[in-house]
C-alpha cells in the first residue's frame, strides 16, 4: 500500500512539470532573426521528429526568422515566406544576410562613392557582423566592406547589429 501511494505521490508530482516542460522556450524574443547551422536541415510539418519533413534546407548559415517555439523546436520563415518547424539545435545565433536585390555592391567604407571592393548576386549569402539605419558590414568568402540595407533579408528594418 505504501509503495502505490508512493508511485501516486511521483505521478502527481512529474505531472505538474509536464506542461511546464511541453511549453518551455527560451527567454529570446519571438519573432527573431537566426541562421542555419548546418548544410541539411529537415524541415517538418510540425513540432517533432513524428511529423513528416516538408522540404530540406541544404544551405548552411541562410538566415531565417524564428516565429514560434515549442519545447525544442522551432518554427521558422524563410526570407521566400515558407515555413516549417526544425529542431533548435539546427539554428544559430550567427547573423546572415540574403540579397534579394539582383545585384548590391560592397564598398570599402558606408559611402556610395567609396570604392568597390566586390559585387554580390540575388541569392549570396553573407555574414551580417555590423548593421547601422542605413549601411551594414558584411563579410563573404574573403571579402568584407559595407552594403546598403536596401535589398537585404534578415535583418529588421529598424534593427542595429553591433
Amino acid at each position: 500500500m505504501a509503495r502505490i501511494r508512493h508511485i501516486l505521490f511521483l505521478l502527481a508530482f512529474v505531472s505538474g512539470f509536464v506542461p511546464a516542460l511541453a511549453a518551455w522556450a527560451t527567454s529570446l524574443p519571438v519573432p527573431r532573426m537566426v541562421s542555419l547551422r548546418a548544410d541539411e536541415v529537415n524541415v517538418r510539418s510540425g513540432p517533432g521528429v513524428r511529423y513528416p519533413v516538408k522540404w530540406v534546407f541544404q544551405r548552411r548559415d541562410m538566415p531565417v526568422e524564428i516565429i514560434a517555439e515549442y519545447d525544442t523546436w522551432r518554427k521558422i520563415r524563410d526570407w521566400e515566406g515558407a515555413e516549417g518547424w526544425v529542431h533548435r539545435a539546427m539554428v544559430t545565433g550567427r547573423r546572415t544576410i540574403i540579397v534579394l536585390n539582383r545585384e548590391v555592391t560592397i564598398r570599402r567604407s558606408s559611402a556610395d562613392e567609396a570604392p568597390a571592393v566586390a559585387r554580390l548576386g540575388q541569392g549570396m549569402v553573407a555574414r551580417a557582423e555590423e548593421c547601422g539605419p542605413q549601411w551594414c558590414y558584411l563579410s563573404v568568402r574573403g571579402y568584407e566592406g559595407w552594403v546598403r540595407r536596401q535589398g537585404l533579408w534578415g535583418i529588421y528594418e529598424d534593427e542595429i547589429i553591433e
